[in-house]
């Protein structure tokens, strides 16, 4: 399977997305991606400017390096087991930082031109991919699926949706679901919430193909863990309900036309400060055309 990496920090929207667009015979209301859950209930406010208001976010560094390494570990099982090696991922890097740059390039921006800014986050970059292979042998591994996009309709009429880093089916048929992160490891109170993602995921395979997944595998690249977790039907219809839950959330919000600010730790990083009623900004005003709470227009987040 081969594809173009995702613009890091920009989504692209899908037409399959758009509230009112039929799936199956069945008009669909809405659609969401676990990204989307996830800043609605970070930040209400969040969610508004990325989904509705569809502001722009510059590309950082970290966000960029999680795309390219992404790519690379894509790439890295197109080639024969043998080949897949440290020193091949390293070659293959160069690469796919140079495609991003065709594809979006506005990501040149984060460095200065010639300066060292660039070849100090190109050896972040190698070090990263350097921990893949602490953690797994690819060279032992043939994912049945990569770059996956999952969807199903609920009865809701509400579209679930995302894309699955690499999906491994054993022999037997179990499914193990794998998402590459190139951050750090939540500590043990914050499982639960880095978990989240890989449970939609198994929800909509499990919608699909009526197999509850074997397992979910979280790869954290920033320090070298891996977070395992098996899931069971009532994990999986747990997660249908919460998720559910937010997308009424999100309809009343946009029926009242508001959408609150929530401080929190992602604050940080938020590149919307300027414009949040929490640091002194002010929202622009609600976009009229936007006024029915359309499926989620995004593509998955940046690779983390």
């Amino acid at each position: 399977m081969t594809s173009t990496p995702a613009a890091a920090g920009i989504e692209p929207a899908d037409p399959s997305e758009r509230g009112g667009t039929r799936v199956d015979g069945v008009e669909v209301l809405g659609a969401l991606s676990p990204s989307r859950v996830g800043d609605f209930l970070n930040c209400p406010l969040l969610y508004r400017f990325r989904s509705i208001d569809r502001l722009p976010e510059p590309a950082s560094p970290a966000a960029v390096r999680g795309t390219v390494v992404h790519r690379v570990l894509e790439q890295l099982f197109d080639l024969p087991a043998t080949e897949r090696t440290p020193e091949q991922a390293d070659r293959m890097l160069a690469p796919a930082w140079e495609e991003l740059q065709e594809i979006e390039p506005a990501v040149t921006s984060m460095f200065p031109e010639d300066g060292p800014e660039i070849a100090a986050w190109l050896a972040s970059c190698q070090e990263v991919l350097a921990r893949y292979f602490d953690l797994e042998d690819p060279t032992r591994l043939e994912p049945a699926e990569r770059e996956l996009y999952v969807e199903t309709l609920t009865e809701a009429k509400l579209l679930l949706r995302g894309v699955i880093d690499r999906v491994d089916i054993a022999a037997d048929g179990a499914i193990r679901v794998v998402d590459y992160k190139t951050g750090l490891s939540p500590r043990e109170m914050f499982e639960g919430k880095a978990l989240f993602q890989l449970k939609f995921y198994a929800l909509v395979l499990w919608r699909m193909r009526g197999v509850v997944p074997k397992m979910l595998q979280l790869v954290y690249l920033g320090n070298s863990e891996v977070l395992r977790y098996e899931p069971d039907e009532r994990d999986l219809l747990a997660t249908e309900r919460k998720v559910l839950a937010v997308w009424d959330a999100i309809r009343a919000a946009t029926e009242r036309r508001e959408f609150e600010a929530r401080k929190g730790a992602g604050c940080t990083w938020c590149a919307h400060q300027a414009l949040c009623p929490a640091y002194g900004g002010t929202p622009p005003p609600y976009p009229i055309s936007r006024e029915t709470v359309r499926a989620d227009e995004a593509s998955p987040a940046p690779a983390e």
